[in-house]
């Protein structure tokens, strides 16, 4: 089993927003498979997102309510991504062999 500074962050959250981990040594497993699909599936709608902002943010008859929807919808993306960084950061520091 892995080390328990090598658990994986999961692409989501549990109950009252608390973060859920992975502990295998399985990165092919159905878990770290379905992890794997989320977070890409994630990184993609960030970035689709991003490309709407920036179409939207240079309309300036833009509509103020549509520009809230929008801001909300990318705070929930970055949140995404963040959460897609950090666990990605992790297993890149807990498969360094240099790492003390």
């Amino acid at each position: 089993m892995t080390a328990p500074n090598e658990l994986r962050l999961l692409p989501w959250s549990g109950p009252e927003g608390k973060p859920c981990y992975l502990n295998t040594d399985d990165t092919g497993g159905y878990m770290s498979r379905l992890a794997d699909n989320i977070e890409a599936v994630q990184l993609g709608t960030a970035a689709d997102l991003l490309e709407h902002a920036s179409d939207n943010l240079d309309d300036q008859d833009a509509d103020p309510e549509d520009l809230r929807r929008l801001a909300k919808e990318l705070t929930g993306a970055l949140r995404d991504v963040l959460r897609v960084a950090i666990s990605r950061g992790h297993l890149l520091g807990a498969s360094d062999p240099h790492r003390s």
